[in-house]
């Protein structure tokens, strides 16, 4: 990835000797109000690396990935968003029905080997609604445009010609195809221009569909089922997935104007969230863990805000939750169109850059998302909730995550593309090694590759000839598909 505007450089990384490292925050253990205990404060958190089968069934791949991850010794390890359907979608895990359990206690013995049994693995579960690809604009309007009376007005104010408000449905339709698309476009509404310009997509707002309006009758159980299958294959516990773009998001968002009490208000916007957190927390008791990840700001026009957050983190902390896990933006709302025959991706737009901020633009990233997250945590402590809060957002060095917990911002420290771009940096800071530290360099090389749908890798190391290979290789051939290894 390259870009025009300003770059900028590294923050200095302050790597600790390993008495400094013995004697840090970052490097304590913690213990969760589940029984618990990470031995420190290290956070991987979730990641989709594009490595399961087509129907969500882990792989050797998948068991590469993670164990790459434990053999770096971090407190955490957050296996990625899982669909808690038994619906395709991909080359994502899945988790909606008992035949993945197997696979996913053989991901859970794996870490536990590779980690000698020192990393809490938890696994994230969500659920999505549907997204189409950008449609060709002929097939949008002969195949899924609904015609109605006010298509025909728009054509006949358009062509000043009161005929086209007898035009048959396949006249309009043949009339709208006909057009350049910027035309075309505007006859439409905001609904069927978004649909035909980036993809149609479900909304949660769509209660005039049978399975939208039910979703609060059968999500619950849905997420109960799935944490329950999560504990059986030996998990530490759960990451219930409430941000981005995702359905649960969606009913959290101001912009979820339901009527039927799950929208519109913020207790009816937290009303499902925390019905789901109190089905998943009555099926698996504590020792099993139950966080949340979720937005500290949506970023976009019209969306939550800090106080949102806020009051967000307070319902869930007193409905039971273990460890909050804080994220930003991300969301289909201010996302780019995609070209013909690709879906939208929520990382795109302004939303999105906050929430993988990069070295380019006019604000540095480093720690961005920090100040969000003191003021969550402030909230919780101020009304005596001690619930533990996950931080990140460009935070790629051991100052950084230092100064997070020094200054009582968080609890642990989430580092996802400093983790990818080297694995084992948490034991190279315990072990007083930093300065053999790969740093991430944070231009989103990574994130093009999520956006493709192909195997996530780093740049820093995919095309490295000159180190050990495991043998594992990216479906092109040419990428490695974990990173070296390290010799501690």
């Amino acid at each position: 990835m390259t870009s025009s505007r300003p770059r900028h450089p590294l923050p200095e990384p302050g790597w600790p000797t390993r008495a400094e490292a013995e004697a840090s925050r970052l490097f304590s253990p913690i213990t969760l109000a589940s029984g618990c205990t990470a031995e420190n404060r290290g956070w991987i958190p979730a990641m989709v690396p594009w490595r399961a089968t087509e129907d969500g069934s882990v792989t050797d791949a998948v068991l590469r990935w993670y164990r790459r991850f434990a053999e770096g010794g971090p407190g955490v390890l957050v296996v990625e968003a899982t669909g808690i359907r038994d619906v395709k979608s991909g080359p994502l895990l899945r988790i909606g029905h008992d035949r993945f359990i197997p696979g996913l206690r053989r991901l859970v013995d794996t870490v536990r080997t590779a980690s000698s049994g020192r990393t809490r693995l938890l696994i994230q579960i969500l659920d999505f609604l549907s997204i189409r690809r950008r449609p060709e604009p002929e097939a949008y309007f002969r195949r899924f445009l609904a015609v109605h009376d006010r298509h025909r007005t728009a054509l006949a104010d358009h062509f000043a010609d009161d005929a086209w408000r007898a035009a048959s449905d396949d006249g309009v339709r043949n009339a709208l195809a006909s057009l350049p698309i910027e035309t075309a476009a505007t006859l439409l509404s905001e609904r069927e221009r978004d649909d035909l310009l980036r993809g149609a997509r479900e909304r949660v707002t769509d209660t005039h569909l049978p399975h939208i309006a039910e979703l609060p009758k059968v999500l619950p159980g849905l997420f109960a089922d799935a944490a329950a299958r999560a504990r059986e294959a030996g998990f530490d516990g759960v990451e219930l997935h409430y941000a981005h773009a995702y359905t649960m998001a969606s009913f959290l968002s101001p912009i979820n104007t339901r009527d039927d009490g799950f929208g519109t208000t913020p207790e009816g916007r937290l009303r499902l969230p925390l019905d789901v957190l109190g089905a998943v927390r009555a099926r698996t008791p504590a020792p099993f863990t139950v966080g949340i990840r979720f937005l500290a700001d949506e970023c976009i026009r019209g969306g939550g805000d800090i106080d949102d957050g806020i009051r967000h983190a307070l319902a869930f902390a007193r409905g039971g939750a273990d460890v909050l896990s804080l994220s930003v933006g991300g969301k289909f709302d201010d996302a780019a169109a995609p070209r013909i025959g690709e879906a939208i991706y929520p990382y795109t737009g302004a939303s999105g850059e906050a929430c993988m901020p990069t070295v380019f633009g006019d604000v540095p990233p480093w720690s961005r998302h920090v100040p969000l997250a003191a003021r969550i945590r402030g909230a919780l402590r101020g009304n005596g909730l001690p619930v533990p809060i996950v931080t990140a957002g460009a935070i790629g060095t051991f100052r950084e995550a230092e100064a997070a917990l020094a200054t009582g911002s968080a609890d642990f420290v989430g580092s996802a593309r400093q983790s990818l771009a080297d694995p084992d940096w948490w034991t190279k800071m315990r072990t007083g090694r930093g300065a053999e530290i790969r740093r991430c360099i944070y231009t989103n090389y990574c994130e093009a590759l999520d956006r493709r749908h192909v195997e996530v890798t780093c740049q820093l190391w995919d095309r490295d000839t000159t180190a050990p290979d495991d043998g594992g290789r990216c479906a092109d051939g040419r990428r490695r598909d974990i990173a070296p290894p390290f010799s501690v």
